[in-house]
């Protein structure tokens, strides 16, 4: 006897915030749906559920407007009509970082807990490609699913293939991280709207389900037949169970269920029962298709977006949060309500059609916003974090220098020991206008201080090089909590300097004095050797007359030659696509006369500036638009670049810092052609037939060839914080600052090329939507670290520097005190061979310190935790930052937790 099929039919709509039209535009419509529907729900108790996309942001955006409604929404997500969460907003993966992905997670669950349950479905409907570590994510979340519509080419149940780690012969597949971690997968074969508009109208109906249950059917794996009633910001369908009703007139063999998520797996799970499914393991990137549409060049679409993203998530969880906690455990305050609003805002910049650079120009300029808004709260945590911070800070060895010392403290927020070049401006004399002097006498006194004969010492007095800058008389005002503002003058000094050895997750402190012996910085030579060198202990820089550079790593004795040059080709694809015009050659720098002058020589650092002035098209030809408007698919175009040109304008500035195990580099490009991408190329020379990437809690090994069925010539991926190519002996990491699109070139050298500007004029998809903004005119910025080293990225410690390389150094000034903090300080210390950090917050339920690692690679450590707390006890948890096991220090103050492969571990400590 057959069994009889079941077609689980869920409501929903997928709501991107902002794409097509301008937030506010889709708003409407959101609340115009939204009030549609809690009157559906009240009025029809056969409509009988309506799932929210997954994000918990629908519901404060549509309050927003509509508060009045608060008590009938509650209603009916707590009778279980209305399902919501698990997430904040529905974000790209691979484009923002590993914790915002964790916040994300967080705020989804605590803001569904305020309304009601948390669904518990690993919800990833549009996402652009999918992390390798998102079913760990989803297991340590109690998620034990994941439904995706990109990653995976299904073929269905008359053409199975075997396991291959890309494939899946049904819809249904196991989905396996590195880690070994697993859920099941649910792939929307037919898309997220294969149910969408059911028809009632009986004729209507007859056609639609003849062709909606073939396709099902084509794909399924059980008699468990999923369709999705909804799509893009789709009104709701309010007639369905009429529609429901005549399906189940046209096809009894089938029993057709207005569903839910949670029963449709429920079922799936019922129907596997003794089946084995396809495993598919790792990143789903849509490597077994032929290129074409994997939308991968939103990475490099608007950079300035990623750019702006970047520094605002290293400066929310790499400095905001581990300095709060810091304050915290020292008088000060943990701003939860700060935190929760800096991230949320971050967030609402994360959806991949926001994030991903592939909107309508005013979608990226409110964007703009969102990032200074969320990235001027974090400022403000920062800096009433370093003022509770410097007020404990012991500065009192200082005192024997009189009245006129400056101490100074310097936090390191990474996860490592830290060394390298910072830069502080301290008040050398101050004088409050409140004073009652005139404005002449209070800048005649700051003008008098005398600045000559100072010094700068470290903690045990030793002298330090330093360049001080005079800044000269400047206004500044202090904003108490008891008073109002205090406007003052000050002569203000501006000293940079070498940092060396701050501990990790702490600080080290500094005093600019008048010294009380000879005391003078010892002398050091110059990094400078000639006109086009540059050299420290680990590395040899020379650069070439046309701007590119060798680099020579010493512990090695690897040559990197030929690195540095930009290459420059059309771009005639989209926001979402690059497409290079047929039969382009693409244009080099290598050979292009530079001009080359070193312009910083100090003690710390030296740097050399290369400037080109470079003639390439002005734009794409006239056919691109004409194109452009009859909708021609991409790589079909036939344009080609136009025989104008104009002068792109590019300083390049290799920097390199005494203590330096890598080689800054920063571009600034005069951006004024339109059409085009600009790329910066690293040659490895090393035989490698795959390199590691960072990724989210990962470093994803790829293959340097594409899969045979891959036909699109750009093989263009994703990257995080950095890409590394290995050969037998040496390797060559190369860094980044939000430049999120990198490629290996089939070129014979392994070459490392990183996107630096992507200029496109419109946004593609699925009509023809200019965006002239997008074509990034003006002044552009890039900035990146060459890191060579010998052995692997993770045991030479490149990858560590590599993830510093993303966090900025936190100093301010501080007084002569007592203070409960050391001068040299370290909240937490810890080893482990192959562990990285991520994350120091606080549980906002709890109180307690938690403290996230991840293991870069497949082998097994022990992480070793002193923390230097006042623990009452520290146990085990996870992203959600549930108490788990409790663990036992070893003697006094120490613990030993093994590390997995792959995993991704959270330890709680109960502060006492």
């Amino acid at each position: 006897m057959t069994t009889k099929q079941t077609a689980h039919i869920i409501s929903h709509t997928h709501w991107d915030r902002e794409w097509y039209l301008p937030y506010e535009r889709h708003h409407i419509r959101l609340i115009q749906l939204v009030d549609t529907l809690l009157d559906t729900l009240e009025q029809n108790p056969d409509f009988r559920s309506f799932f929210f996309d997954g994000q918990t942001i629908i519901i404060e955006d549509y309050l927003q407007v509509r508060p009045e409604n608060r008590e009938r929404l509650v209603r009916q997500i707590r009778e279980g009509r209305i399902y919501i969460g698990p997430w904040y907003i529905l974000q790209d993966a691979y484009l923002t970082s590993p914790e915002a992905n964790v916040r994300n997670l967080q705020l989804g669950h605590q803001d569904a807990a305020v309304y009601g349950e948390v669904s518990k479905i690993g919800y990833f409907p549009d996402t652009f490609g999918l992390t390798g570590q998102i079913p760990q994510l989803m297991q340590q979340a109690g998620i034990t699913n994941a439904f995706f519509g990109r990653g995976v080419k299904p073929t269905g149940f008359n053409n199975m293939v075997s396991d291959d780690g890309y494939e899946s012969s049904f819809s249904e597949l196991v989905w396996e991280g590195p880690d070994g971690s697993q859920v099941l997968g649910i792939l929307f074969a037919n898309w997220y709207s294969n149910g969408n508009e059911v028809p009632v109208e009986m004729d209507e109906a007859r056609r639609f389900w003849e062709r909606k249950l073939g396709d099902a059917r084509q794909y399924t794996a059980t008699d468990q037949l999923l369709f999705m009633n909804g799509c893009d910001h789709q009104p709701l369908q309010t007639d369905l169970p009429e529609a429901i009703r005549t399906a189940e007139k046209l096809h009894p063999e089938v029993s057709f269920v207005h569903s839910n998520f949670p029963d449709y797996i429920k079922a799936v799970e019922a129907s596997l029962a003794g089946r084995t499914l396809s495993t598919v393991k790792g990143e789903l990137r849509s490597q077994r298709t032929d290129g074409w549409g994997t939308l991968v060049n939103t990475a490099s679409a608007r950079v300035y977006l990623k750019q702006l993203n970047q520094r605002g998530q290293s400066l929310l969880e790499k400095v905001a949060e581990p300095l709060a906690v810091i304050a915290g455990l020292h008088g000060g305050e943990y701003p939860h309500h700060l935190l929760d609003y800096a991230w949320k805002t971050l967030l609402q910049n994360h959806p991949h059609d926001s994030i991903c650079g592939c909107s309508v120009d005013e979608v990226h300029r409110e964007m703009v916003t969102r990032f200074d808004k969320s990235y001027h709260t974090a400022e403000g945590i920062v800096a009433d974090s370093m003022e509770a911070i410097t007020a404990a800070v012991d500065t009192s060895g200082f005192a024997a220098y009189g009245e006129e010392a400056l101490p100074l403290v310097v936090t390191n927020t990474s996860g490592w020991s830290r060394t390298g070049t910072v830069t502080v401006e301290l008040d050398a004399a101050r004088q409050y206008l409140r004073d009652g002097l005139s404005l002449e006498e209070n800048a005649r006194l700051m003008k008098a201080v005398d600045l000559a004969g100072r010094v700068l010492v470290d903690e045990q007095g030793q002298p330090i090089p330093c360049t001080v800058e005079d800044l000269g008389l400047s206004f500044g005002y202090d904003l108490p909590d008891d008073r109002f503002r205090q406007p003052y003058s000050c002569r203000k000094v501006r000293l940079t300097f070498e940092a060396a050895e701050v501990p990790a997750l702490g600080l080290r402190t500094y005093a600019w004095v008048r010294p009380l012996g000879a005391a003078a910085a010892e002398e050091v030579s110059s990094l400078v050797h000639g006109a086009r060198v540059l050299e420290n202990d680990t590395l040899r820089v020379e650069v070439m007359a046309d701007g590119s550079f060798t680099l020579e790593h010493k512990p090695s004795g690897k040559l990197y030659q030929g690195l540095g040059v930009y290459e420059n080709t059309g771009d005639i694809g989209n926001e979402y696509m690059y497409r290079q015009p047929a039969g382009e050659v693409p244009l080099t720098t290598l050979g292009l006369n530079a001009d080359i002058a070193v312009i910083e020589d100090t003690p710390y650092r030296a740097s050399i500036e290369i400037t080109h002035e470079w003639e390439i098209p002005a734009s794409a030809d006239d056919l691109l638009e004409e194109e452009q408007r009859a909708l021609v698919y991409y790589p079909e175009r036939l344009a080609q670049r136009a025989a104008a040109t104009v002068t792109l304008k590019l300083r390049t500035v290799l920097r390199l810092e005494r203590s330096g195990k890598g080689l800054e580099v920063k571009s600034y490009i005069d951006n004024t052609a339109k059409d085009h991408r600009l790329r910066m190329l690293f040659p490895a020379d090393l035989a490698a037939a795959s390199h590691r990437v960072d990724s989210m809690f990962e470093l994803a090994e790829r293959p340097n060839e594409p899969a045979p069925e891959w036909q699109n010539p750009s093989n263009a991926q994703h990257q995080q914080c950095f890409v590394d190519v290995t050969g037998e002996n040496a390797g060559l990491t190369v860094a980044n600052l939000g430049l999120h699109e990198y490629e290996i070139l089939r070129d014979g050298r392994n070459t490392i090329a990183v996107t630096l500007l992507r200029s496109v004029g419109e946004m593609g998809d699925w009509g023809w939507f200019p965006t002239p903004e997008a074509q990034c005119l003006g002044e552009q910025t890039a900035d990146l670290l060459l890191l060579p080293h010998s052995g692997d990225a993770v045991t030479s410690g490149a990858a560590a520097a590599a993830y510093q390389f993303q966090i900025p150094w936190t100093c301010a000034q501080a007084e002569v005190h007592t203070g409960t903090i050391p001068a040299v300080y370290s909240a937490v210390r810890w080893n482990g061979r192959t562990a990285a950090f991520s994350s120091m917050k606080l549980n906002k339920e709890r109180g307690d310190v938690l403290l996230r690692w991840f293991n870069m690679t497949g082998e097994s450590c022990i992480l070793e935790l002193e923390p230097a707390l006042p623990a009452a006890a520290i146990y085990t948890s996870n992203v959600l930052e549930t108490e788990g096991e409790e663990l036992q220090l070893e003697g006094a103050a120490s613990l030993k937790l093994p590390l997995g492969g792959h995993e991704i571990t959270t330890v709680g400590i109960r502060l006492s």
